[in-house]
């Protein structure tokens, strides 16, 4: 009975991701669908899926080591994907400058008949948001082009059900999160109100929170502080079923061009250490965005491939759901650590960047 129930859970999510964003020809047609999948996205946390397995002595399945190939013949992929799905920091840009090349290889891809979209676990923004970037960088991209972590987050508590609980979200994190949350009409607190605040740390000195508060969102947050911090753990701790969401795990992000940074796995991993609970995950490598794609525009999955620079994130979310997908060292991940004994996450194809497709 309890798988049964997350698999419906699941189903009601992705048909929230559906609605939120332009009408659908039938949401109930894909809800039928649902029963026969077995995927969950509740307290998923990154796992290490092999590409290559064989069956050893009593029925072990056992992980057959193989080194990523570099793409040198880009017709090896491009003959044999019709959808690419684009991470964009370390992909697209880098803070807020664009990689070299990038326009004229997205231009190719389309006048090729190659759909294009832009997945990305960063929750700062809004898909408003992301929009507006890509704008700025001169990038011709639709709005229906865009998923974001902070829009799966609202999406999860409304087909939830949240709002009818008369509950409010505390979020860590930033303006995409709001933004998303105020679409779907689920009232919150925190996020940049909370900025530069400091906890009563005198001798009785305590912080007081909100009792209605039923989730925690923790997205990644410029303006992380210790308050932040024990608001998030007193609610977890001592608000009978308080949820624990993230946005992702990523361990670092590119705020600006020339070095990585602490990415939302930080403030994630706080709240773990103080909790002892695990998130629910609804960012990569969840599937929850994969299959909003795969219903709303009928995509072939055999057919797609994500190109991301992070291995347990990007990688990871194309090997656990049945796409292709490639690695560019553009981003945070080195050659070095792809091809290392260490790394148990292997790529269809690595490359420098997406430049290399049309070399």
């Amino acid at each position: 009975h309890g798988a049964a129930a997350e698999m419906v859970a699941f189903g009601k999510v992705i048909v929230a991701l559906a609605m939120l964003c332009s009408s659908m020809t039938s949401v109930s047609a894909f809800r039928s669908t649902i029963g026969t999948r077995g995927l969950s996205i509740t307290r998923r946390s990154p796992s290490i899926m092999p590409s290559t397995r064989v069956v050893g002595a009593g029925g072990a399945q056992v992980r057959m080591m193989a080194s990523a190939p570099k793409l040198t013949t880009p017709s090896e992929l491009l003959d044999e994907v019709d959808v690419f799905i684009f991470d964009c920091d370390g992909v697209i840009w880098k803070g807020d400058s664009l990689i070299d090349g990038v326009p004229a290889i997205l231009d190719k891809l389309r006048a090729a008949g190659k759909k294009c979209f832009f997945v990305t676990n960063n929750s700062t923004k809004s898909r408003k948001g992301y929009k507006s970037k890509f704008d700025g960088l001169g990038l011709e991209v639709d709005a229906e082009e865009i998923l974001s972590s902070s829009f799966a987050a609202a999406a999860y508590l409304e087909q939830t059900k949240f709002k009818d609980t008369g509950k409010k979200v505390y979020i860590i994190g930033e303006v995409g999160i709001k933004e998303e949350l105020d679409l779907v009409g689920v009232p919150y607190i925190g996020a940049e109100d909370f900025k530069g605040m400091e906890p009563d740390m005198g001798k009785v000195g305590k912080v007081d929170v909100d009792p209605d508060v039923g989730a925690v969102v923790v997205g990644f947050d410029r303006w992380i502080n210790y308050y932040k911090i024990q608001y998030a753990q007193l609610c977890i701790n001592e608000i009978p079923g308080c949820q624990f969401i993230a946005t992702n795990l990523d361990a670092v992000t590119h705020l600006t061009a020339v070095q990585e940074w602490a990415g939302n796995n930080a403030m994630v991993g706080a709240i773990k250490g103080c909790t002892g609970q695990e998130p629910t995950l609804v960012g990569k490598p969840s599937p929850l965005m994969i299959d909003y794609l795969e219903f709303k525009y009928g995509i072939d999955k055999s057919r797609c491939c994500m190109v991301g620079d992070r291995l347990d994130t990007d990688v990871l979310f194309g090997v656990d759901n049945g796409l292709k997908s490639l690695l560019v060292l553009s981003g945070v991940t080195s050659e070095e650590k792809l091809l290392s004994d260490e790394n148990k996450i292997t790529p269809d194809f690595y490359a420098d960047s997406i430049v290399d497709f049309y070399p």
